[in-house]
């Protein structure tokens, strides 16, 4: 069928990925590799992370209560310091704005669909001027609903005036496309941002990224 909507995740597939600063992080400390996502999902909905990426709590109280989570699970962290490793790995990928870009020039819809967080200091979440690309932002801090809830893919398909089965989704996380895909969404996991492209360019039917020049 054809599409009307892209939905893209940011950090991981418009941004770099937190998830490789995190295993950054946990090699740089010598703590089992996986440990924090662990504690993340074993804490689930009421946990630190998840709180924090729902706007309940704020970064700088969050610091204090998942380096508590993390003590009780068995290592020592800082959350801190783990944050401001993911802030230095979030830099645009270009590919990914070029691919937007073309995306609305061929008149599809465009959003994001974000995980994220805010503190007293940055209210915006990190967003910036991501903004301007994308027809619709969501982001999870503010509406009070994070991925994998339902409810959220929910939204931002009525932000877009689009039903689920009329988007495609990109996103780093499996459990995150699963649910997607439960709702009738077409998914795309990103690892290699090159090869996510190309099967995006497949379910629209066009090209999204440059040709390679061949040398002079």
């Amino acid at each position: 069928m054809g599409f009307s909507a892209v939905i893209f995740d940011l950090g991981g597939v418009v941004l770099g990925s937190p998830l490789h600063a995190i295993a950054r992080y946990e090699r740089r400390i010598d703590i089992p590799g996986g440990f924090i996502n662990r504690v993340i999902v074993d804490a689930g909905a009421e946990g630190a992370w998840s709180r924090l990426e729902r706007g309940e709590i704020l970064v700088d109280r969050f610091y204090d209560e998942f380096d508590r989570e993390c003590a009780e699970a068995g290592n020592a962290i800082s959350a801190r310091d783990m944050m401001a490793g993911i802030a230095e790995s979030g830099g645009p990928r270009p590919q990914m704005i070029a691919a937007i870009q073309t995306i609305r020039e061929r008149g599809l819809r465009v959003a994001a669909l974000t995980n994220n967080w805010a503190s007293e200091n940055r209210g915006d979440g990190g967003s910036g001027g991501l903004r301007r690309l994308f027809h619709v932002f969501v982001e999870s801090s503010v509406v009070g609903l994070s991925k994998p809830d339902p409810r959220i893919y929910r939204h931002v398909c009525s932000e877009l005036e689009v039903e689920p089965r009329a988007a495609v989704f990109l996103d780093d996380i499996g459990r995150n496309l699963k649910t997607a895909r439960e709702l009738g969404m077409r998914t795309i996991k990103v690892e290699d941002p090159d090869l996510a492209l190309g099967e995006l360019e497949t379910a629209l039917g066009f090209k999204l990224r440059s040709e390679p020049r061949l040398p002079s």
